[in-house]
């Protein structure tokens, strides 16, 4: 299920989170840490990000979550809110043995339960490692 997107495969950071030009892309939990280059990459990419307060209909929302920051479930359920049926979360989480560090026990609990599922996994930077979040799909008509 986990496909890490490694240096080697030649692709931009832009091309591996699948950002696109005219893209709406939201930023959440931005802070002095976050990781510049990829922040800079995308933005070359899509235009500037939009922050959460945004009234737009997203196509994809960069979330830098550290431990301590609260409680997961609640932030990816105030990210879904935006997001566009066919848009995706990048839960951007500090790897191991870094500062805020996040178990991927906390996401693969909270993710399900605000109704997304993990599809990849990415390097997200020296520091930090990204997740793929989609609404999961229905797969049944229960009334």
């Amino acid at each position: 299920m986990n496909t890490t997107a490694g240096q080697a495969d030649g692709r931009s950071l832009a091309d591996r989170f699948g950002i696109e030009p005219g893209m709406v892309v939201m930023e959440m939990g931005y802070d002095d840490d976050v990781d510049e280059d990829l922040r800079d990459t995308l933005i070359e990419r899509c235009g500037e990000l939009v922050d959460e307060d945004t009234d737009e209909v997203v196509d994809a929302v960069l979330l830098w979550w550290r431990d301590g920051d609260g409680d997961l479930f609640d932030t990816l359920v105030n990210a879904r809110t935006p997001l566009a049926d066919s848009g995706v979360v990048w839960l951007l989480t500090p790897k191991a043995g870094r500062p805020g560090h996040v178990e991927p026990s906390e996401v693969n609990e909270s993710a399900p339960t605000a109704g997304l599922q993990q599809t990849s996994t990415v390097n997200a930077g020296k520091d930090w490692t990204g997740a793929r979040l989609v609404a999961r799909r229905a797969t049944s008509n229960r009334r």
